[in-house]
């Protein structure tokens, strides 16, 4: 047989080859950005230390409370020692209320160049669906755009680095109980791992993600989960003269002296969630946590580097509220760090 013969013998067979390994190598780029099962406690460590950047995606629009997302502040936080952000994002301010529940394409992508530029510098990065407050009042009226918004962040994040990591939905409260939360856990969780089966999810508790929820809080069947507790404890110092809790003035002055029984009283509480994560075998993220700016700034110092000193030796990672506004370590406007309260949460052992 002449080579000619071959050549035409062969050569649709080899372009049958080439088609179906472009065909493979197409689905293998599409299906997933992350290959092979992740280990959540590897992940709960890579997050380590960090920081919320709050009051920008989950205000009711961009600039709204004062701040927009600036490509420097991840820059800031990098060098500043911290190793991820968790960004809230009020998604159901950007989504249609009829079906398909289209969430707003510009908005989308807006949130999609903060995840790269978090990455970029080289900052793990949790996106959440923060504010929900419809769903809070009426679980059964809003289930359909829940699950829409997860089927469409599912879809649109599937390609990113395991450096991204999905919070489902921040203190769920009100009307979604721990029993209904509980039932949309799961369902949620099964949305999310159709297009990411591999990406870390991390669940908070019912009740507004505090000790008391986490007590009811039912862990999905699944092998990449964190679990994320919020602690403002005691309220009435970390939310004085907060002027969106009623009554919040008449605390303006209380202090936080590190006595023995006020460390005590932090220390009984990581004990009792690391005690209960044990159990479950699952890794722990201090989600929030924070003193507003109101209070004196030396009680807010002494308070987080025991709630980080704590979370540290529970093998916890934690993200601080927040980078730049009431909470903040970093002032906008001038440039400045809080740097004792900076170096509470990236100094303390």
């Amino acid at each position: 047989m002449s080579f000619r013969a071959l050549n035409v013998l062969f050569f649709p067979l080899f372009i049958l080859v080439l088609t179906q390994c472009s065909i493979l190598k197409s689905d293998e780029n599409t299906s997933t950005g992350i290959s092979s099962p992740l280990d959540p406690f590897e992940q709960n460590a890579e997050l380590g230390r960090g920081i919320n950047l709050g009051n920008i995606f989950e205000a009711p629009e961009e600039g709204s409370w004062g701040l927009y997302m600036q490509e420097e502040y991840f820059k800031l936080i990098s060098s500043a020692g911290f190793e991820s952000v968790r960004i809230p994002v009020r998604w159901s301010a950007h989504t249609n209320d009829s079906a398909p529940f289209k969430i707003d394409t510009e908005f989308l992508n807006r949130v999609e160049w903060a995840v790269d530029e978090a990455l970029k510098n080289d900052l793990m990065v949790i996106i959440n669906v923060h504010h929900y407050d419809e769903i809070f009042q009426d679980p059964a009226g809003e289930h359909a755009k829940f699950i829409a918004i997860w089927e469409q962040l599912s879809e649109h994040f599937q390609n990113k680095p395991s450096g991204l990591l999905f919070e489902l939905l921040n203190e769920p409260h009100d009307n979604l109980t721990a029993n209904l939360w509980n039932q949309l856990l799961p369902e949620t969780l099964e949305i999310v791992r159709a297009n990411n089966p591999y990406r870390t999810v991390v669940i908070g508790a019912a009740e507004w993600g505090g000790i008391p929820g986490l007590m009811k809080l039912q862990i999905p069947e699944d092998d990449n989960l964190i679990i994320t507790v919020h602690y403002y404890e005691p309220f009435q110092f970390t939310h004085q003269g907060a002027e969106w809790v009623p009554g919040s003035d008449a605390w303006l002055g209380t202090t936080w002296d590190g006595t023995d029984s006020e460390v005590d009283e932090i220390k009984n509480h990581f004990d009792q969630i690391y005690t209960w994560a044990a159990q479950r075998n699952v890794p722990v993220n201090i989600g929030e946590f924070g003193a507003y700016r109101r209070a004196d700034n030396s009680s807010r110092v002494r308070w987080t580097t025991q709630v980080v000193h704590y979370a540290i030796t529970h093998d916890m990672s934690f993200h601080y509220w927040e980078f730049a506004s009431g909470f903040g370590i970093y002032n906008p406007n001038t440039g400045q760090w809080n740097v004792e309260l900076t170096n509470a949460l990236i100094n303390t052992e």
